[in-house]
């Protein structure tokens, strides 16, 4: 990292330099507010707001109760699973981290605010890494590079149009989701 080995960083300094969002986020029994400062209490309103925005929860949390006073409930269990990833999603960009991980963390959102947020992403991180990893190829298509897994081996890897001439996996699922995409939308008659 930075042209030195990985191995010459301290762990605590490399852990500064992550933000991670797994797929199954963890929320505290505390308010909204204080879930999205964990990583950094000394945040301000206007800061906290911020980082609500770029991850599309702001306007939910307006509607809440007590707003960001609203206490979530053990492991957020007062809050659908969507609001829970991009509350979650709000703490690691409150890291400020150079890389970002979003393990499956769009899973519980529906297009359009996976559209938003990921939107947000590429304007704020034009110079730092967030690597995807997802099921969801609406969630990758723009990104740099896409590197296709299949038990732990790379079978196919490039970007989003040069994968679809490839007529692989990422070819096939990817008119796969469109279908499904059609169908979920009223869908075409098939005929």
């Amino acid at each position: 990292y930075n042209d030195k080995d990985i191995k010459h960083y301290s762990l605590d300094a490399v852990s500064r330099g992550i933000g991670y969002v797994p797929q199954g986020t963890f929320l505290f029994s505390t308010t909204v507010r204080e879930n999205i400062r964990f990583v950094n209490p000394q945040l301000t309103q206007e800061q906290v707001e911020h980082f609500a925005k770029l991850a599309d929860i702001h306007d939910d949390i307006e509607q809440f109760p007590e707003g960001y006073d609203t206490e979530v409930g053990e492991r957020g269990v007062s809050l659908s699973g969507g609001q829970k990833q991009r509350i979650a999603i709000a703490r690691a960009l409150a890291t400020q981290a150079e890389f970002l991980i979003l393990d499956d963390a769009l899973s519980a959102v529906d297009a359009q605010t996976e559209a938003r947020i990921l939107e947000n992403l590429r304007a704020i991180r034009r110079n730092e890494s967030t690597i995807i990893a997802t099921h969801r190829i609406s969630s990758i298509m723009h990104a740099d590079e896409i590197i296709v897994l299949d038990k732990g081996q790379i079978v196919e890897r490039g970007t989003h149009s040069e994968l679809l001439t490839n007529e692989g996996w990422y070819s096939q699922m990817y008119e796969e989701q469109q279908l499904q995409q059609k169908v979920d939308q009223g869908g075409e008659t098939l005929g």
